[in-house]
């Protein structure tokens, strides 16, 4: 930033102007820091603000999940769902071969090695980002019906408990990270909205959750008070670059020019690869979730029922069922068949029956890259452009730590943690 003297003498700062492209939870969140150290923000959306994957998911602010995606088995599960159609991981033949490229890429490092490397960069920045929602969230500054009661994981089968118990001590064991056991037949107490007769279950107590849509909304609201300037409905055209910079952007509501611009564009990010002249592997990966009348009997705690790879979240007047993994491009169709299936796996689990009579079905798409690490920092040979993507299923976690990484890159200062293992030079 230029320094200027004002007119007691003292030297000040002249506010540097950064555009963010992408009104997500990474673009509310980069513009949050970036705001804090003094830069003058502009968030463009194309559509409104937290429309996107930001609206609909499950709300888990999770450090638990710090094991990438790309674990030993999960190609013959992709091969399996080939031939399934109610697989919660599913790919689906496609005549595009960036996806093909990508599945290579992701299959090559579904082994146990390069399963506990990414994990550990993961859990650095998940700690991280951990951290900075108890700042964020537990002085009120907002609100987003953030709970720290944690993630329980339910199993319903002596098979599924056996298998996740070897997980539980293996995040035990090489990531310090803790769970406490309860035994099936003391999950009814734990919870009530839990049958009887179920295996059991591990309570992370570190996780948390809130209200994904709350966070967006009360946070950029809290934002432009304190000077945010937010465009919607805001779509970028054009990149204009000389050299290694970029001069401006065009939009759909006309030309900005800024110092720098960070581009927080979620699945859509491959897109600009051309553009900015990078590699940014970044694929779309369809999850889905359906939203309910709060039950009598509400669990209390968010859940995962793992063995039908379906996510419960209760919030103050509703409950949320969410997950599964489908990769089918940019498909925007919500078959009737994947939101029954949400109810049908979550059905052995809970005691009430759910109410579909004011359901709320949704889809979004989660930007995957094939190591499950997030891209964060400058465009490779570009000195005033950066990206902030690829968080894959992790985007509401990860983003108060991107954006407090992605505002230190911009001001030239040390990042609190190490930010090589998420450079886009990586690929």
């Amino acid at each position: 930033m230029e320094k200027v003297l004002s007119t007691t003498g003292k030297q000040q700062f002249n506010a540097q102007k950064v555009v963010v492209v992408g009104g997500g939870v990474i673009g509310i969140a980069t513009a949050h820091y970036l705001i804090q150290k003094g830069f003058e923000v502009t968030v463009i959306e194309q559509k409104s603000v937290g429309s996107g994957s930001s609206f609909g998911n499950c709300g888990y602010i999770c450090p638990s999940h710090m094991l990438p995606l790309a674990e030993p088995g999960m190609v013959k599960k992709g091969l399996v769902s080939l031939f399934n159609s109610q697989a919660p991981f599913k790919i689906k033949p496609q005549f595009r071969m960036a996806l093909y490229r990508w599945l290579f890429q992701f299959a090559k490092r579904c082994n146990h090695n390069d399963m506990m490397e990414g994990g550990r960069h993961l859990k650095a920045i998940l700690d991280d980002s951990r951290q900075e929602y108890e700042s964020l969230l537990s002085n009120g500054s907002f609100e987003a019906q953030w709970k720290k009661s944690g993630l329980c994981y339910v199993m319903q089968s002596e098979g599924g408990l056996k298998t996740f118990a070897s997980f539980s001590q293996l995040l035990s064991e090489h990531f310090n990270t803790k769970a406490q056991y309860i035994p099936g037949d003391d999950l009814p107490a734990f919870d009530p909205a839990l049958k009887s007769g179920l295996a059991g279950g591990f309570h992370f107590q570190n996780d948390a959750s809130l209200s994904p849509h709350e966070l967006v909304h009360n946070w950029s609201k809290n934002l432009i008070e304190s000077g945010l300037n937010v465009i919607e409905n805001c779509r970028l055209t054009q990149v204009n670059k000389a050299g290694n910079r970029i001069n401006s952007i065009l939009t759909s509501q006309g030309e900005m020019v800024a110092d720098y611009f960070v581009f927080a564009t979620g699945a859509w990010s491959s897109h600009l690869a051309s553009t900015l002249g990078c590699h940014i592997p970044v694929e779309p990966c369809k999850g889905f979730s359906v939203t309910v009348d709060r039950p009598e009997v509400c669990p209390q705690v968010p859940m995962l029922f793992t063995e039908h790879g379906v996510g419960v979240t209760p919030f103050d007047k509703t409950l949320r069922l969410g997950s599964m993994i489908e990769f089918s491009g940019f498909d925007s169709r919500i078959p009737k068949p994947r939101i029954d299936q949400l109810f049908n796996s979550a059905s052995p689990y809970l005691r009430s029956n759910l109410s579909r009579k004011h359901e709320q079905a949704w889809c979004g798409w989660r930007p995957m890259t094939w190591d499950s690490l997030p891209i964060i920092g400058y465009v490779p040979g570009m000195k005033n452009s950066l990206l902030a993507t690829g968080h894959n299923m992790l985007g509401m976690t990860l983003a108060p730590a991107t954006g407090k990484m992605v505002a230190s890159l911009v001001a030239g200062e040390s990042t609190d943690i190490d930010s090589s293992p998420y450079s886009a030079g990586r690929f």
